[in-house]
């Protein structure tokens, strides 16, 4: 029981701390498994969920700028999902060709 009170100093928690930094750990992995996603809908949807936890965290801990920084990577991950959803998010072959081939 002493080794788990050296690793987590301050465990006496509450359900709510436990609660936000689980969310904080959900939102972390996310924006990790976010990157490696093809399909551009679903990742911008788990960018702004992912955004949101991470949200939470940062006002928890009371930090405005990761808080700033979280909401506005919440709000365009958002946008741009609206976007993909209503059509109005397109991308020219010109775009895909520069893309696909660089070099070119």
């Amino acid at each position: 029981m002493n080794t788990l009170f050296t690793i987590f100093p301050n465990l006496p928690w509450t359900w709510l701390e436990i609660t936000v930094n689980v969310v904080a750990c959900l939102g972390a992995i996310m924006v990790v498994y976010a990157i490696f996603l093809e399909a551009e809908k679903r990742q911008d949807a788990v960018l702004a969920i992912s955004a949101l936890c991470l949200m939470v965290y940062a006002i928890w801990i009371g930090n405005t700028i990761f808080s700033i920084a979280m909401g506005g990577m919440a709000l365009a991950s958002f946008i741009e999902f609206i976007e993909i959803m209503t059509g109005r998010h397109s991308h020219s072959t010109d775009m895909v060709e520069k893309y696909k081939h660089p070099e070119l």
